[in-house]
């Protein structure tokens, strides 16, 4: 790439695993262009300063992302590095994701207190999430569990972990082979068992659709396997229309005979409704196709109904 600016400012969230996920992009830029000097800048978004309450009770949508993209569309900063789980699929007109890199391990860590298994956790067992998807996924595998909401940090939910306030607790594992914690993980949930949130796992980069230099830098850092999968994902995502009070997931993988995988359900956060769980597979040149049909036929299960509860 011929250098046409000498500078180029990446914005964030400020909490650790958001800045390691910057500096991970900002590192892998310097290697391409050594003429380059990158920057970051940490922006505060609604999501980081409402702690004291679910996310599923803020509502909204774009809760970790809006700030930063005011931000791009203000040309304060070039580029934005997100989780891509956390970006709603309507983004400004003027951005795009102009990279999705390579996905880190999509699955669910269950950690707990005494390094007990899932299915040893004693009848009654506090356990802590933040997430509804977790929380109707784990109902259907251990409805005696007392589920309870848990905010904040990987740092925060390991410390209440330790302090006693749980007797485990759920995390990306993605972020926690991230940061280091792996040695912490009592067992990672198969996919199978808790169908992981959309994009989870992946680094997304929004940049502006006219910014030439920027999108043309970004370029070697999409991948093009992960990119293809979250597209399907976020493609399913886009039918449902759901926000975090939607306790959904999908997730899909690029299977060995060149085909893809797509596996999604939607649940009923009271629980009154039977969780609605399915799959497709196809030709991985379909694979958003096949994403949207996946979403309508789970709408047309009862997914209609559940949203219609949950939204009246």
């Amino acid at each position: 790439m011929t250098a046409k600016r000498n500078k180029v400012i990446i914005g964030t969230r400020g909490s650790k695993l958001a800045l390691w996920q910057a500096n991970w992009v900002k590192e892998k830029l310097e290697k391409l262009y050594p003429e380059l000097k990158i920057e970051i800048e940490k922006i505060k978004t609604t999501g980081d300063k409402i702690l004291d309450a679910p996310l599923a009770k803020i509502g909204g949508k774009g809760l970790f992302v809006k700030e930063i993209e005011e931000a791009l569309l203000s040309r304060k900063i070039d580029m934005a590095v997100h989780s891509m789980k956390d970006v709603p699929t309507e983004i400004p007109s003027d951005l795009h994701i102009s990279a999705i890199c390579e996905r880190e391990d999509p699955r669910d860590a269950f950690i707990s207190i005494d390094g007990k298994p899932l299915k040893e956790l004693p009848h009654g067992a506090i356990v802590g999430t933040s997430s509804l998807r977790r929380m109707v996924q784990l109902k259907a595998l251990r409805d005696d569990l007392n589920i309870t909401s848990l905010r904040g940090n990987v740092d925060t939910r390991m410390r209440k972990l330790k302090e006693g306030q749980f007797h485990a607790i759920l995390l990306a594992m993605a972020g926690l082979k991230r940061m280091g914690f792996e040695h912490m993980v009592t067992e990672c949930i198969s996919e199978d068992l808790m169908i992981p949130a959309i994009g989870q796992g992946a680094i997304g980069i929004e940049t502006r659709v006219d910014d030439d230099f920027v999108n043309e830098a970004v370029k070697p850092l999409n991948h093009k396997e992960t990119a293809l999968c979250v597209l399907a994902e976020r493609a399913f995502l886009s039918v449902m229309g759901g926000g975090c009070q939607v306790p959904l997931a999908c997730h899909a993988k690029i299977l060995k005979n060149n085909t893809v995988k797509i596996v999604a359900m939607i649940g009923d956060p009271d629980g009154e409704m039977p969780m609605i769980k399915d799959s497709k597979e196809g030709k991985i040149k379909e694979a958003q196709k096949l994403g949207k049909e996946l979403a309508e036929e789970l709408l047309g299960r009862g997914g209609s109904q559940i949203l219609e509860k949950i939204y009246k």
